[in-house]
């Protein structure tokens, strides 16, 4: 009996991320299942009842009538959300600990370099200043984390184990344990009123679409020992508008930003982004994760369903996540 075929369509990548090197992983773990790289021609398209993706062109999943599930490779499914000719199938998002760690590494990370004033520091070094000053507790910080999912959680957990103030806004209501939580709509201005460091990790829906705006920022809390409100968005590029950051770090109602994604990628060698001095720009690998991993838990995830267990982490497509 057929295991059924296993279809890739993956744009772009390099090195790792390769669609070559996808095809080779998953060889290596599906046990035989036959695996094939769009637009490879397939001769039967009723033998293909699984697709592992990342950013497919729209429609290039619709002629597989059979198709049980789709396996998303990477955090984000915006780009499938937005492909109306997508099959009616469960789509399954990759939560695995490499994934999460590495997203907890860089907020911590960035965190940090806010609160230790390293932007400052590296100034003086280039000038050959030696000039410390003064430098708060951690406690006198709160960083405020939207986005209290899997990836929001943890970086929560870390930061308040550190010893940083945390508050927290999701769209629907959530507890946890050293974590004011808002929620809603009516939420989000009392939440940004307590927050310094803000902290997006929202995914991107009709709904989030540019919510990182000049008047989103100018709720941010004003008391900050920072000097002013830091942004830092590991989310999505289309959260943030770009020219919003921009001009509100110029008037002061933003002191400075990290942007690890944007709303065109790879960003343009002419935007203003790369050389401003309050802004760290790196290049979307905030949580760039172990694509073995990925591979092993998508043939981990197709066994499972296969022997009649649940698929985990599966998107609810009304929300978009």
């Amino acid at each position: 009996m057929s295991k059924g075929t296993l279809v890739l369509s993956i744009q772009g990548g390099a090195d790792n991320w390769s669609p070559q090197r996808w095809i080779e992983r998953f060889n290596a773990v599906g046990h035989g299942r036959k695996v094939v790289l769009l637009p490879e021609q397939i001769s039967d398209p009723d033998d293909v009842h699984y697709a592992a993706v990342w950013k497919p062109q729209p429609g290039v999943l619709a002629a597989f009538r059979n198709l049980r599930a789709i396996f998303n490779l990477g955090a984000g499914v915006d780009a499938l959300m937005a492909d109306p000719t997508l099959p009616k199938v469960p789509i399954v998002r990759v939560a695995v600990d490499d994934l999460t760690g590495r997203m907890t590494e860089y907020v911590v990370l960035h965190v940090l370099i806010h609160h230790r004033q390293q932007l400052s520091l590296r100034d003086d070094q280039s000038r050959k200043l030696w000039q410390p000053g003064a430098q708060w507790a951690a406690g006198a910080v709160t960083v405020g984390i939207m986005g209290l999912g899997t990836l929001g959680r943890d970086a929560a957990e870390v930061l308040r184990r550190m010893g940083f103030r945390l508050v927290g806004w999701s769209n629907s209501a959530k507890t946890m344990d050293g974590v004011e939580c808002f929620s809603g709509r009516d939420g989000l201005a009392p939440f940004l009123a307590k927050t310094h460091i803000l902290v997006c990790l929202l995914p991107l829906t009709a709904e989030t679409r540019h919510i990182l705006n000049r008047r989103l920022f100018e709720k941010l809390a004003r008391n900050s020992p920072l000097g002013g409100p830091v942004l830092i968005n590991a989310g999505r590029g289309g959260l943030q508008v770009e020219a919003d950051i921009l001009s509100c770090i110029e008037d002061g109602t933003l002191l400075a930003a990290t942007l690890d994604v944007f709303e065109t990628e790879p960003l343009p060698t002419n935007s203003p982004l790369w050389s401003h001095p309050r802004v760290i720009v790196t290049p979307h690998n905030a949580a760039d994760t172990d694509a073995d991993a990925i591979s092993a838990y998508v043939a981990e995830q197709i066994a499972r369903f296969e022997a009649g267990e649940p698929l985990r982490n599966v998107v609810d497509v009304t929300r978009g996540y």
